[in-house]
């Protein structure tokens, strides 16, 4: 499954309704450390990609941003049966972020 790239449009469906668990990184394009961890998110991908990753643009939906108190980027935040079930801030190994989704 490609890297769904998720609006304060489509976060409901894509990510609250989701029958899956489903890992959502809060980033921006002028955050290296998210850059170096979107290649992570798309290593994992292209190695699992029954994994359900989503992405958010903080610049882009700073209303997601706010209501999940985003207070630095790379933010990432496990959703399972559309409720928060873990979150880590900064750069994070493959494994941290799958078992996130666990």
């Amino acid at each position: 499954m490609a890297i769904i790239h998720v609006t304060k449009e489509n976060f409901a469906s894509e990510v609250l309704a989701s029958k899956e668990p489903v890992l959502v990184d809060f980033w921006s394009t002028w955050c290296m450390p998210c850059k170096m961890m979107g290649r992570v998110l798309e290593q994992m991908d292209a190695e699992d990609p029954s994994l359900r990753i989503a992405k958010v643009d903080i610049d882009e939906a700073p209303e997601l941003a706010a209501q999940y108190d985003i207070m630095a980027v790379p933010t990432f935040i496990a959703f399972k049966n559309g409720q928060v079930v873990s979150t880590a801030v900064g750069g994070q190994t493959p494994r941290t972020l799958k078992e996130m989704l666990r």
